[in-house]
């Protein structure tokens, strides 16, 4: 059966009248439907104008490219046409509603590359989509050749009687209140043979004319891209500054036994003379037995919920948003780990918390240690009220006692003898640990995980940090957090991927809000130029890194040999690199004791034991990073330059151990300089790329470093000697003096 074949784009023009869009403004109904009709019919179709290799684009378009509401983000796309006449393009958002927004025009990235881009902002959360539409120009087409025939007296009447019929046509589109008068003077102006040919196009050329115009320009021959899809989270997607902390060291107590009742006296008994004899006997053997027992030795226990909740001030005050807490949930005693990791534990060693389950429950229960559901109530309301989130791990992975094991024995793999597999990371075993083999009942884990998500989402969490979502099928948790998602899209998941590039960006595709990174290791200039330009590239548009400068498992060799001026160059590397960031508990007393040389495994780990700490003491004797962590919190919050993570830019230095970089949110640029040598002093010039500041190449402008209070005066080229320490960096902002003449370029 024949099909109507769809009307070409020539046919449209005939039928309708030019698409005009305003700059700033919406689009009506009616232009909107000639936008659609001017689509190519098919994904793989060009149209009139061509519109290719729209960006960003995430898995050719099937999934959502992703920002957070205000967030500024770059879409280009390649855009030409045939012959020599001039074309144009903007960008169109629409909203989750799927209300077109003001159209942005693009400007050309670089001259004759036909790349062309657009900075957009969405400003509300939801479902969005954009678009590129590209459209002959017919206005500039008329300038360049009017600019070059017109001096040189080639049809000149001719040339000047278009330009005034093309700009009588532009007219119509433009609002009497925004312009109008000012383009028909100039069709007057055109028309006026009285007045010299120069003079006329003068007219034409004037700066009221191409405002007007450039907000309502004249459109022809508009072609637009396919729409491409866009999620729009909320801040804390892509801001914020984290800290985790083990509940059960915080309030942890040494605690004397009870007094032990003293021994009821026996019945006297009438004793044989058999009897006197043996037990003489036994007594003469073995003395000890008529020794008094030694009194049972004070035992370590855990803090709680609610003495957890007297360290939060002290964490809101050094400026962290999230407090994320490890697993808190029952834990198993089978194959149950001691302190650093050992396979003989003590009675009262508390075991991993990762070995989720026993008699007590599994993951939708509190350990018995902790408290109650009550008390963990408490814990997130104490931190609410300090404005402060909490972020809890999900980590789906059982303890041998896991009430699962036996509720659902087809959710493990079985071994050949009938046992278990557990855990294993060669050369890590993990005895207390049995993963999910989710092959047998994908659909049933899904709904149990859902089911858990939404329970503790009840209690006031939304914000999870998954462990190891690499071991676990990608296809898992692109179900789970879409069906999470699609009824509370505020939650955020976090990948604790340490993991190969292709899993941690397609992790984050299918879903993931945020990932750990490779920022850990990376410690020398060059190693933090390229990481730190990959995370912010391309990736950005669907990748959220979240720089952790240790956790529980990770005591990176830096800071291991580095002493305390390590600690500070992490911490102010991971905090104005990547607008989230985090600190394990203990980073800001210096720990860095490894279990052996070589290791990056914390001695007396967390992980196996309590470790209890004494906060007040290391801040009285200066023994604490808690202030320059505190500074750093304060600057990011101040500056939006420092909550974004796309705009970053490195620039050169003559000394290896130094490292300058510039982040710039609107008129806020922050200028950061660190010493990344933790043992020595080191100088260097700094050479500024001055235009990617907004500044003249010769200007010399105050900045105040928001570290130490100082101002200084830098210009293209600067002096800079960083003493290791607990301020080994400058974090400068720049305050260029008024410029003359126009704006500084963007």
């Amino acid at each position: 059966m024949p099909t109507a074949r769809q009307p070409t784009t020539e046919q449209l023009q005939r039928t309708q009248p030019h698409h005009r869009g305003a700059r700033g403004q919406p689009f009506t109904p009616t232009s909107h439907a000639v936008h659609a009709e001017l689509r190519p019919p098919g994904d793989s179709m060009i149209g009139r104008i061509p519109v290719l290799d729209v960006r960003p684009l995430v898995d050719c378009g099937r999934r959502p490219a992703k920002a957070v509401a205000g967030e500024t983000f770059e879409v280009s796309a390649t855009v030409f046409r045939e012959g020599h006449d001039a074309v144009a393009a903007n960008v169109v958002l629409c909203d989750a509603n799927g209300r077109p927004g003001p159209w942005t025009p693009m400007r050309e990235l670089a001259p004759g590359t036909d790349r062309w881009g657009a900075d957009v902002t969405p400003d509300a959360e939801g479902r969005w989509t954009y678009t590129v539409e590209a459209w002959s120009d017919p206005v500039a087409t008329w300038r360049a050749h009017a600019q070059i025939k017109i001096p040189a007296g080639i049809d000149t009447a001719l040339v000047l009687e278009e330009g005034a019929e093309l700009y009588a046509r532009a007219a119509e589109g433009v609002p009497k209140q925004d312009g109008r008068e000012a383009v028909l003077a100039a069709v007057d102006a055109l028309r006026d043979t009285n007045r010299p040919a120069a003079s006329r196009l003068a007219a034409a050329l004037a700066a009221e004319v191409d405002e007007a115009l450039g907000r309502h320009p004249l459109r022809e021959l508009v072609s637009a891209s396919r729409p491409l899809p866009l999620t729009v989270e909320r801040r804390r997607a892509l801001y914020g500054s984290w800290y985790e902390l083990f509940p059960r060291s915080e309030g942890a107590r040494m605690e004397e036994p009870a007094p032990s009742k003293p021994a009821r006296k026996p019945r006297a008994t009438k004793k044989t003379a058999a009897t006197r004899t043996a037990a003489a006997a036994t007594r003469k053997k073995n003395p000890a037995v008529t020794a008094e027992l030694p009194p049972p030795a004070p035992r370590l226990v855990s803090g709680t919920f609610r003495t957890a909740a007297e360290r939060l001030p002290a964490v809101a005050a050094m400026g962290f948003d999230v407090v994320y807490l490890p697993p808190i949930h029952p834990i198993g005693t089978t194959h149950r780990k001691g302190p650093n990791n050992s396979l003989s534990p003590g009675a009262d060693d508390p075991g991993v918390p990762w070995a989720i389950g026993s008699a007590e429950g599994g993951h939708d229960a509190v350990h018995p240690d902790l408290g109650t559901i009550e008390d963990f109530d408490h814990f997130v309301a104490t931190a609410r009220t300090l404005r402060m989130e909490i972020a809890l791990d999900f980590a789906l992975q059982c303890s041998p006692d896991h009430p699962w094991v036996t509720e659902h024995p087809e959710w493990f793999h079985h071994r050949a003898d009938g046992s278990i597999a557990y855990a294993e990371n060669p050369p890590k075993k993990y005895q207390d640990i049995y993963p999910i083999a989710f092959d047998t009942d994908l659909r049933g884990i899904v709904t149990e995980t859902v089911r858990i998500l939404r329970f503790w989402m009840e209690h006031g969490v939304r914000i999870f940090r998954v462990d190891n979502p690499h071991t676990k099928p990608v296809v898992f948790w692109e179900k789970v957090i879409a069906d999470i998602n699609r009824t509370d899209p505020d939650v955020i998941f976090l990948a604790e991927a340490f993991t190969r590039p292709a899993m941690m960006r397609t992790l984050a595709a299918v879903g993931f809000q945020q990932s750990y990174t490779y920022f850990t290791w990376r410690n020398t200039k060059q190693e933090l130029t390229e990481y730190a330009t990959e995370v912010s590239g391309e990736s950005s548009s669907y990748m959220r890194p979240n720089f952790f400068v240790n956790t529980p498992d990770i005591l990176p060799g830096y800071l291991q040999d580095g002493g305390p001026a390590a600690f500070a160059a992490r911490a102010v590397l991971a905090a104005t690199l990547s607008p989230s960031w985090g600190v394990y508990a203990g980073f800001e007393l210096y720990e860095n004791t490894p279990v052996r040389p070589g290791s990056e495994e914390y001695q007396d780990s967390e992980k196996y034991q309590l470790r209890p700490r004494d906060w007040e003491s290391a801040e009285r004797e200066g023994r604490s990073l808690a202030p320059l962590i505190t500074s750093l919190n304060r600057i990011r919050r101040r500056h939006p330059a420092l909550q974004q993570l796309r705009d970053i830019h490195f620039h050169p230095v003559d000394n290896e151990a130094l490292i300058a970089y510039s982040k710039r949110s609107g008129p806020d640029i922050v200028l950061v300089v660190v010493n990344l040598d933790p043992h020595h002093t080191q100088e260097a010039t700094v050479s500024l790329d001055m235009p990617r500041l907004g500044l003249d190449r010769h200007e010399r402008v105050p900045v105040r470093d928001e570290l130490t209070g100082d101002t200084y005066h830098w210009g293209r080229t600067f002096y800079v000697r960083l003493e290791p320490g607990v301020t080994p960096a400058h974090i400068a902002v720049l305050r260029p003096s008024p410029p003359t003449g126009g704006s500084p370029t963007p």
